[in-house]
């Protein structure tokens, strides 16, 4: 008898420890830092998104420590360094810059990329398979889309131009890429294409002055200094008539006729449902494939297409 009353009080106790570990488990608190390269509606709605997904499967379990850079690739050093320093769990990089930081202050820590064009490319790793992950504790999701998009763009809009002019800020590495990749679908278009190129938002102004002279159109990428001085773009294209094809929404609408949109929100809301994989165990982000955006939409300003005299076909969405 007194053995059977052991036993049963040694399962008890089994079970009790059971029940401990996994309240415990399900009590783990996880501590997220994003840096943020600078604020504009596009790179806001990504973190956002991040957010919101990452609340939703974890609730009060994960707190965020939130950044931002204010545009200065040297702050996003000092901003990772913190979060390194403090041992967060993991790191969420909202632009290539954030992103480039971030892999320079850890190899360790898990690293999340939004709003970052090509992996390969800001990470120097000539030979990545995005589609089955960087094999370093690096992924994300990707805000590319396809240069020969914008290309056609620019010729459906602009059907009679000779010569576009390519703007963009030479500090960040994923702009020079979608610049050139632009370029050559142009030069096979047979199309003159011209770059200038600005360092920070204080020669945004002179840049585009120049930019505007003999040019049919302007291709801007998604390039964060840009769409965070629309505002200055525009004093300059739309008094010059000049259309500007933009890389995303928020750029386009504060200078450009028209832009192939994604969703920065639903892009962020793909990398929180990443980072809740990773912080769970259910995911090894080494291995983890680079996402993209679900969907491109093809989208125009109506009070500039109206103010520079250009018309819309089918098949494009007005905003706003």
């Amino acid at each position: 008898m007194k053995k059977i009353i052991a036993l049963v009080l040694a399962a008890v106790l089994v079970l009790g420890m059971a029940s401990a570990v996994t309240a415990k488990a399900e009590e783990k608190t996880y501590t997220v830092g994003i840096c943020q390269l600078v604020q504009h509606a596009a790179l806001d709605a990504a973190t956002e998104g991040f957010m919101d997904a990452l609340t939703e499967k974890l609730g009060d379990n994960v707190k965020f420590d939130l950044q931002n850079a204010q545009g200065e690739s040297t702050t996003c050093s000092t901003i990772v360094t913190g979060f390194v320093a403090n041992e967060y769990d993991l790191i969420m990089a909202n632009a290539t810059p954030a992103l480039l930081a971030a892999v320079s202050a850890t190899d360790t820590i898990p690293i999340l990329g939004t709003s970052v064009t090509d992996y390969a490319t800001a990470l120097a790793i000539d030979d990545m398979d995005a589609s089955v992950g960087t094999g370093i504790n690096v992924s994300g999701t990707s805000d590319g889309v396809p240069a020969q998009m914008y290309a056609d763009t620019v010729m459906e809009l602009v059907p009679e131009a000779k010569s576009v002019s390519v703007l963009y800020c030479s500090a960040e590495p994923n702009s020079v890429l979608q610049a050139d990749q632009f370029i050559a679908c142009m030069d096979e278009l047979g199309v003159d294409t011209t770059v200038y190129t600005f360092t920070d938002s204080n020669d945004i102004q002179a840049v585009v002055t120049s930019a505007v002279e003999d040019a049919d159109a302007m291709y801007i990428p998604t390039d964060n200094t840009a769409a965070s001085n629309t505002e200055a773009i525009a004093n300059v294209v739309l008094p010059a008539k000049v259309p500007v094809i933009a890389g995303e929404a928020g750029i386009c609408e504060g200078c450009g006729v028209a832009t192939l949109s994604i969703s920065y929100y639903d892009l962020g809301v793909a990398t929180g449902k990443m980072a809740a994989k990773i912080l769970t165990g259910e995911a090894d982000i080494s291995q983890m494939p680079v996402e993209y955006a679900p969907q491109v939409t093809k989208m125009y300003n109506a009070a500039n297409c109206e103010a520079l005299g250009v018309t819309i076909p089918d098949g494009y969405e007005p905003m706003g």
